[in-house]
């Protein structure tokens, strides 16, 4: 047992410094944006009995965590409760002791007559099985999961049921509405992904080298931790450790050194196919409310998930916050946006959608989407992603970028042939907000006060730089951006690494947004691009390696960048500029056969037989920029 507990603190301080978290931030309250209020406590305590066995259909034990509602002599309330199910890859022990990461204190939902469930997923904690990440077994879990809660055996539960948690935690909650499991109500997904690999683990075709060592690393340190049926269950337990050691080593290890070594890994195929809820998404008919962050590891991917539900008119929420990957786990800030306190909305959520509670002002009081609008810090709402007020706009490239020099245009207007050259610098990226999110906002939680990351200067004097002239009439965007960059390659390949930036008229530079894309990966699969009055703002590349192809010498040709999504506004005085790197360190490296081709010059062309533009959704007409 000591061993046990000591190695439950040494992870909660090594594990992203999770309990940091929760110490450092406190939950907002609701402001005046809604009239509603939350109920108080119905039960005073709540009682917890732990590491109950939940069998899967293969035979594997899964362990769970079952809190309920508690008298103020500590014994459970004798009654059968709605059950809210949290799955997580993270040891539930060691998760509960890291002070806000998992988000609301599951006791405030409890004492109001809830019961939670926290489940490892097969192959982590307490729960037997070899993990694989999402891979199709586990996925099916999920749904039998969620009908294990929903049994009259359980004498615990009414059979109705709702999910919430963030992160892997989100991503869980999609692939068990998938399954559609009997008496599933309704979600509660904070930043989830969508897309395995466009959204985090090869972004724009390289590697992820910044988060996803880290996240396979927390995943199989927390699943060696001693499970805590070792006191009551040995054999139950020493099976536990042996299959997470099996899994450590048959794929953690393995993915890692064939991913980096150029092996299937390091593309997208039917692996990553496997693992992205993006393709069961329209299996989900159950009303979601989605937590986001602009600066999240997850920032493209989440508001796919809302717009596919949105459009198919199952009830949905997203609320887009100014928030890295733990701020938007912990959910410490949602009630900056005006609804009132994480755990709020959820209490407010599952009132309506498990309890039937009647609540005629849910959908005026809370907008399908809102979003943190950069530039204001006003918060935006509309009924879908992309509405009837965006319009495709284009900014074209003009000019000469000069190394360390002045700056290349962006203008609505005629614009000036030029070529730009971008050099190998592999600390481009190294300070700036993009190496925070790309850790998962480690780096702002220690270092929040670092001048990087919130001005992009000396960064972007390791690339090239188009901007407009100071603004006469604000520009605002929101949602998916492309940069269609014309480009040659000495070395045949690259990376092109694009920051979105507003620059103030003191000449601090704030990154706004970015997007990456390797040359060699330029092939566009046109019916799967998102295009707005005909203007691509949002490519779709394969990245197979029958895709894969590099530029000949002397070659020319067009490369889009998908600069993930944004909503931002860019006032009078202000400049809207791009910065193009070849480098983004920490958050992406090529694989070992790419990297000496990724050590070459680039060069940007912009001309009338290059037409090299920015191309962005416009909240209203586009002003002419000179």
């Amino acid at each position: 047992m000591h061993a046990r507990l000591a190695a439950i603190r040494l992870l909660t301080v090594l594990g992203l410094t999770l309990s940091l978290i929760g110490a450092s931030l406190s939950f907002s309250t609701a402001t005046a944006a809604t009239t509603w209020t939350p109920r108080g406590e119905q039960y005073p305590n709540t009682v917890t009995e732990r590491d109950v066995a939940i069998p899967m259909s293969d035979g594997t034990i899964l362990r769970g965590d079952v809190m309920r509602p508690a008298g103020a002599d500590g014994k459970a309330i004798a009654k059968r409760f709605p059950v809210i199910v949290t799955i997580t890859a993270y040891n539930k022990t060691a998760l509960m002791s890291a002070g806000g990461l998992g988000g609301a204190d599951p006791a405030y939902l409890v004492k109001r007559g809830y019961v939670q469930l926290t489940v490892d997923a097969r192959g982590t904690g307490s729960s037997e099985g070899i993990w694989r990440a999402f891979d199709a077994r586990e996925n099916q879990d999920g749904g039998e999961i969620m009908t294990w809660a929903h049994s009259s055996e359980r004498p615990w539960s009414n059979g109705i049921t709702g999910m919430t948690g963030p992160s892997y935690m989100g991503i869980s909650q999609l692939w068990a509405a998938a399954a559609q499991p009997p008496g599933l109500k309704a979600i509660f997904p904070q930043v989830p992904g969508a897309d395995v690999y466009r959204d985090v683990v090869a972004s724009g075709g390289q590697l992820d080298v910044g988060f996803i060592p880290l996240w396979l690393g927390l995943v199989t340190s927390t699943g060696l931790i001693p499970p805590a049926v070792l006191a009551t269950s040995p054999e139950s337990a020493i099976k536990v450790l042996l299959d997470h050691l099996t899994g450590a080593g048959t794929f953690t290890v393995p993915l890692l050194l064939s991913a980096f070594l150029g092996g299937d890994p390091a593309y997208d195929g039917p692996f990553y196919a496997e693992r992205s809820v993006i393709n069961v998404i329209d299996k989900v008919k159950v009303p979601a409310f989605f937590i986001s962050g602009e600066y999240d590891l997850f920032q493209r991917g989440t508001p796919l998930l809302f717009e596919n539900l949105n459009k198919r008119g199952i009830p949905a929420k997203m609320i887009v916050g100014p928030w890295d990957h733990l701020e938007g786990s912990s959910g410490a800030e949602v009630g900056d946006a005006g609804y009132g306190s994480l755990a709020d909305l959820q209490l407010r959520w599952f009132d309506h959608y498990l309890k039937g509670q009647s609540d005629p002002t849910l959908d005026t009081d809370i907008a399908n989407l809102t979003y943190y609008e950069q530039g204001t810090g006003a918060w935006q709402k509309s009924s879908k992603w992309i509405d009837s007020s965006l319009t495709g706009a284009k900014l074209k490239l003009s000019g000469t970028s000069a190394p360390l020099g002045a700056p290349g245009g962006l203008t609505s207007g005629t614009p000036t042939a030029g070529t730009s050259s971008l050099y190998p610098v592999p600390v481009a990226g190294l300070c700036t907000r993009s190496a925070s999110q790309w850790t998962a906002g480690v780096p702002n939680m220690l270092l929040a006060d670092l001048p990087c990351f919130t001005d992009n200067q000396l960064n972007d004097k390791t690339g090239a730089v188009f901007s407009t002239k100071p603004l006469t009439d604000a520009v605002t965007i929101q949602g998916p951006v492309n940069a269609r960059l014309y480009a040659s390659s000495v070395g045949g390949d690259g990376m092109l690494s694009v920051a979105l930036e507003d620059e103030a008229p003191d000449g601090t530079v704030k990154r706004l947004t970015g997007g990456w894309q390797v040359i060699s990966h330029r092939a566009l699969d046109t019916s799967r691009s998102r295009y707005l009055d005909g203007v691509l703002i949002q490519p779709f590349h394969p990245f197979t390696k029958a895709a894969q192809r590099p530029l000949a010498p002397g070659e020319v040709a067009p490369i889009d960048v998908e600069i993930f999504p944004t909503r931002a506004k860019i006032l009078p005085g202000h400049k809207l500029r791009i910065a193009v790197q070849t480098f983004d360190v920490p958050h992406l490296l090529p694989t070992l056969p790419d990297l000496l081709g990724t050590l070459t010059v680039v060069k940007i062309h912009n001309s009338a037989a290059y037409p090299s533009t920015l191309n962005f959704p416009s909240v209203g007409a586009l002003p002419t920029i000179e």
